[in-house]
């Protein structure tokens, strides 16, 4: 299988560091930093990077309990991630919280595709996890 090439592409707005991002025909995404740098009027990069790992998971873990023929009424992943004092202020730690809403799932079955998820689909927690201790928490929901 060849390796399929990923593109965005960022434009800076103004003189301070707001950026536009885009990918593809997606819309247009806003990115600042918090004053003094920049006017804070936009997703800094580490947020974006905690929408990417919640999304990526949650579709892994979704798909996967939908495979199970496991109801899915509704999913919420809540991602937090704790930052180094020191530069770079990258990330330490994140913590996933995973909570499923569903008429027949049990929590071995969400613990299960979280295991998956982590171990072989998600591709955002495969890179982030050498480099970032990453914890999961979970919980199942009557619907």
């Amino acid at each position: 299988m060849a390796a399929e090439q990923v593109e965005a592409s960022v434009s800076l707005v103004n003189g301070k560091v707001r950026f536009t991002g885009k990918a593809g025909a997606n819309p247009p995404v806003t990115m600042d930093y918090r004053p003094p740098l920049g006017d804070g009027q936009g997703y800094t990069g580490l947020e974006l990077l905690l929408l990417s790992l919640a999304t990526c998971s949650g579709t892994s873990v979704v798909t996967l309990l939908r495979k199970m023929r496991k109801d899915v009424s509704g999913f919420q992943v809540n991602a937090k991630g704790l930052r180094r004092e020191k530069h770079p202020t990258s990330f330490e730690k994140i913590t996933l919280e995973f909570t499923l809403h569903s008429s027949d799932a049990q929590e071995a079955n969400l613990r299960e595709a979280l295991r998956l998820s982590e171990e072989s689909i998600c591709p955002v927690w495969a890179m982030l996890k050498p480099a970032v201790e990453i914890v999961s928490e979970c919980r199942v929901l009557p619907r």
